[in-house]
């Protein structure tokens, strides 16, 4: 055995000595910001029309898949995650369902690369295939492989938006189908994004539609999300004649910036009025209001609803009222609602008011009431109906770490309610307030998981440094035992505001049945604790974020849920600033990261299509950008440091985070090591931030990440082969 590991580890000695030879060519550029001056040794790689830096992307890639080829498992995962896709039969995703209760999702097979489009009229009426993306071509005739991304039918349900992209990009094609003859227009709407701002919103008589248009359709752009307009375009007509009513240019007395996002929110047919919002990523933002006649007739006479100083959001325009939640005067937040044409947010009428430790999530306006949800830490969730003035607890089907609802408008009583949890398949059911009962109403087979029976989940508190508590959902085996020696996947995120809730975790189950543990860290900048817990992670608060991070692994350490060389943290998107300033800080308190198409370049994202100054700040300001700096990864490699294996993804067609960002910190960390630890790159050449690909190529990276982690971990099962060849 000890020979075995021995040619093992020259063999991968070789292997990462070669790594060495091929290098990235550095091209330092100095600045200096505010009397700051600062190196940024690969700028160079900043320049995706640079063959060298392409041929270097690639290199680095196949160097990677040679590395991970010699893992005995390295396609277990992906191979598991299709045999648990044929056993569930199919699965359902993106369900619409009409006032007059037709149904349209997208549904896939099993044995199935990409979802497809289906209806059926009412739950128990006989199911029909709409469109398979396979059918779709480019207007050279070229086919592709698209995936539907998003799909929105008109009010009558007659007709049918259906979006759909290629290989990761989130630009998609819009085309529209007449439901009962499948006729697909001519008119192709190109280089939308309507899944990622709040999606197409039909107007009343079904003849078109509101979305989001972009004023430029390079996605390499810096200017890409700027000058973004709401535009009204009307089935059968030129695409590029849409309307625009609601920007920058046609509402020029707004003042709308030009790295803001003005959308017209979700309404219902009786709503009199349209509410727009100038979206910039922060939990309050600007809302005007227009009534709908008037909008669509071409008028301008937008009225100011609220102000970010209102502290209101989620809003519900009813015939006279809006009601909205509020953060106003409150720790967490509470159901209001105030007179639409004289609203007075601040001295709103309070409908809920705020309850301890819970924060309102969502909620439905019904004929019989307000359903709202609420949830604890954003892992315990409860339900709730507001009738008549009173506020009634209903107990849910069963323990839920997240719920959500559904419902077809305020005229009607009709209320679904889903429930799910770490390790509890998500249900459906249809709630009757007649007799407070719940009717599972489920598209998806409901399917046994036998080797996931002994699986537990506790949610705890982490106390770390400044006194504060952070709650850290742990899921592993019933029998594990706390003598340190268990392979721990911690997986955080912490920005935006966003709550990392409880789905049905299927990878993070196998991780489990593998013998390791996983532990979801809710590091402050998520929202997990209301609007408090996000502002105590940005801008110059963003440390929080990280050193979260690191406490809640030394407590997992402390208790001997795991040690040092058996912890692999992970985390993706602007996670990639959680973990590589982890790994920075720390480098020896981890044994693996991996870096998922991550943020790890701050003080260069304002030169980046998407990047976000409201967030994380901008190099403008001195103050902020000295909180860009701090929270810079790439910049906090440091030469001679022994670091710990890092697994480096980027996507190529990536708009949300820029795919030399993780390929400049891979360059200078392979650079700066001083470790025999692996340091791998890896670009999917095929798509972009994760999503919007077919099912097998996300099972297939995630794989990978899976089976660098196991390998780093000492898993028996991923040791690389003996037989190498040189």
């Amino acid at each position: 055995m000890k020979l075995r590991i021995f040619i093992i580890t020259c063999l991968l000695s070789i292997f990462i000595n070669a790594q060495k030879t091929n290098s990235a060519i550095s091209t330092p550029v100095a600045e200096e910001y505010f009397g700051t001056k600062v190196v940024d040794d690969y700028r160079n790689l900043e320049n995706l029309d640079d063959p060298q830096t392409i041929n270097w992307m690639k290199s680095q890639t196949a160097y990677t898949n040679s590395v991970l080829d010699l893992i005995p498992k390295k396609n277990y995962y992906l191979e598991k995650r299709l045999e648990l896709d044929k056993r569930q039969g199919y699965s359902v995703s993106n369900l619409n369902i009409t006032s007059n209760n037709k149904y349209f999702y997208l549904k896939k097979k099993g044995d199935e690369k990409a979802y497809k489009l289906y209806y059926r009229d009412t739950f128990s009426g006989k199911e029909e295939l709409l469109y398979d993306p396979v059918m779709y071509k480019k207007s050279n005739g070229e086919s592709h492989a698209f995936v539907i991304n998003y799909i929105s039918p008109s009010w009558d349900g007659n007709k049918i938006a259906i979006s759909m992209s290629e290989k990761g990009n989130e630009l998609a094609n819009l085309i529209i189908m007449d439901v009962k003859t499948k006729y697909i227009h001519p008119e192709v709407i190109t280089n939308t994004a309507p899944a990622g701002f709040d999606g197409i919103k039909w107007i009343d008589d079904n003849s078109g539609f509101l979305y989001v248009a972009f004023s430029t359709t390079d996605p390499k752009s810096k200017d890409f999300y700027k000058n973004t307009r709401t535009v009204l375009y009307k089935i059968g007509t030129d695409p590029k004649d849409a309307i625009d009513v609601f920007s920058a240019k046609n509402n020029p007395d707004l003042n709308i910036a030009d790295n803001q996002y003005p959308m017209i929110l979700s309404f219902n047919l009786d709503q009199q009025y349209y509410i727009g919002m100038i979206v910039d990523y922060q939990s309050y933002r600007k809302t005007y209001m227009i009534k709908k006649k008037d909008l669509l007739e071409g008028k301008k006479n937008w009225e100011p609803l609220s102000d970010p100083g209102d502290k209101a959001k989620s809003f519900d325009a009813l015939k006279n009222e809006v009601v909205f939640l509020s953060g106003y005067n409150s720790s967490f937040n509470r159901l209001c609602k105030t007179n639409i044409t004289h609203p007075d947010f601040k001295n709103s009428e309070v409908l809920v008011s705020e309850k301890k430790d819970e924060i309102i999530k969502n909620y439905e306006i019904t004929n019989d009431g307000i359903y709202y949800t609420t949830t604890k830490n954003g892992v315990e969730a409860k339900l709730y109906l507001y009738k008549n003035g009173k506020d009634i607890s209903i107990e849910l089907p069963f323990p839920s770490g997240n719920v959500s609802l559904e419902s077809i408008g305020t005229h009607f009583s009709d209320i679904w309610i889903t429930c799910s949890g770490w390790a509890n398949e998500e249900q459906r059911f249809k709630y009757d307030i007649k007799t407070n009962t719940f009717k599972p109403e489920n598209l998806t087979p409901i399917t046994e998981y036998p080797e996931f029976k002994d699986v537990v989940v506790n949610e705890i508190n982490v106390k770390v440094r400044d006194g504060e508590s952070v709650p850290v959902s742990l899921i592993y085996n019933k029998n594990l035992k706390k003598d340190g020696k268990n392979m721990m996947l911690i997986d955080s995120y912490g920005s935006y505001g966003v709550s990392y809730t409880p789905f049905f975790a299927k990878m993070y189950l196998l991780w489990v049945n593998q013998g390791g543990m996983v532990a979801v860290a809710h590091v402050r900048g998520g929202g997990e604790k209301g609007e408090q817990w996000r502002l105590a992670g940005r801008k110059e608060t963003k440390p929080n974020t990280w050193r979260d991070l690191i406490d809640c692994t030394e407590y997992l350490i402390n208790e001997k849920y795991t040690s040092k060389d058996k912890v692999a943290i992970w985390g993706a998107s602007a996670g990639g600033i959680t973990v590589g300033r982890a790994m920075t800080e720390k480098p020896d308190l981890f044994k693996a990261v991996v870096a998922e198409v991550g943020s790890l370049n701050t003080i260069r994202e304002e030169a980046t299509p998407n990047g976000q100054p409201k967030e994380f700040g901008s190099v403008k300001d001195p103050k902020e950008f000295k909180a860009l700096l701090e929270m810079d990864a790439y910049h906090h490699i440091t030469k001679g440091v022994k670091y710990p294996a890092t697994f480096i993804t980027g996507g190529i067609n990536d708009q949300r985070v820029t795919v030399w960002e993780p390929v400049k910190f891979a360059a200078k960390l392979m650079a700066a090591d001083s470790s025999n630890n692996p340091i791998l790159l890896k670009i999917d050449f095929e798509g972009g931030h994760a999503g919007n690909v077919p099912v097998a190529q996300r099972y297939a990276n995630l794989g990978d990440m899976f089976a660098f982690a196991f390998w780093q971990l000492g898993h028996p099962d991923y040791q690389p082969k003996e037989n190498v060849k040189k």
